[in-house]
């Protein structure tokens, strides 16, 4: 028997709910329960997709021994797992050849940062970039952040295999969920939608998205826009 078959439709949910607002027309409340319907089923559809992906196969194997440099010395892809059976590694873009990092890269991270010590409790985490340690560590400073645990990957030779190094030298982000079970390594999952996938008129963002700046956005009646890209620093004033 299906999930469908066994849930009562979205719009039957839709229907149930007695949210109502001070000053609510009816034309507001009739679109409103049919946006609700929709909402519902996506939140269906992103467990559906969620379900699907636990589901997979067995990845591919990881049998090459890489190694990055971390704040207490060089590390193996291995000893990243800690004492966890999962590790979900980000590839930041802050390649040697940047002065400064991504600023969409880098407002992604700044949410993590507050989130990091709660994945960690699940998974083990890790963030790599090509640039020297030292250069990863002093923007970190800069940018206040205290719990990501930053990876250089100077040898660059984990960011070519993970398609986190473009043909030109330039850097493309990858969000990367590795499993070790019974001592293998293997790739889980990783995003895979690029330019190719996108459709017309949006980034080739993939879904559901990692960054709550969207999330919020999305939200609101400007939604995303076009003409605005997150900033590495902005006024205090």
């Amino acid at each position: 028997m299906t999930v469908e078959t066994i849930l009562p439709p979205a719009a039957v949910l839709a229907a149930r709910c007695k949210a109502r607002w001070p000053g609510e027309s009816d034309e507001y409340r009739a679109a409103r329960t049919a946006l609700l319907a929709e909402e519902i089923a996506l939140r269906r559809h992103i467990e559906q997709v969620a379900e699907q992906r636990r589901a997979l196969p067995a990845g591919p194997e990881v049998t090459r021994e890489y190694s990055f440099e971390g704040p207490e010395g060089p590390v193996t892809l291995a000893e990243l797992f800690g004492d966890k059976d999962t590790l979900v590694i980000y590839t930041w873009m802050f390649g040697p050849q940047r002065e400064r990092p991504c600023p969409m890269c880098t407002s992604l991270l700044s949410a993590w940062e507050g989130e990091a010590l709660d994945i960690q409790q699940r998974v083990a985490l890790a963030v790599t970039a090509r640039s020297p340690l030292d250069k990863l560590c002093a923007f970190a400073e800069e940018r206040g952040w205290r719990h990501l645990p930053l990876y250089s990957d100077a040898a660059q030779t984990f960011s070519r295999d993970f398609g986190a190094l473009a043909p030109d030298g330039g850097d493309i982000p990858q969000f990367l969920v590795f499993s070790r079970r019974d001592g293998t390594i293997r790739l889980f999952w990783a995003g895979e939608m690029d330019d190719s996938t996108a459709d017309p008129g949006q980034d080739p963002r993939g879904a559901p998205d990692l960054m709550p700046l969207w999330t919020i956005l999305d939200s609101t009646p400007e939604g995303r826009g076009a003409d605005w890209y997150p900033s590495l620093t902005y006024p205090t004033n």
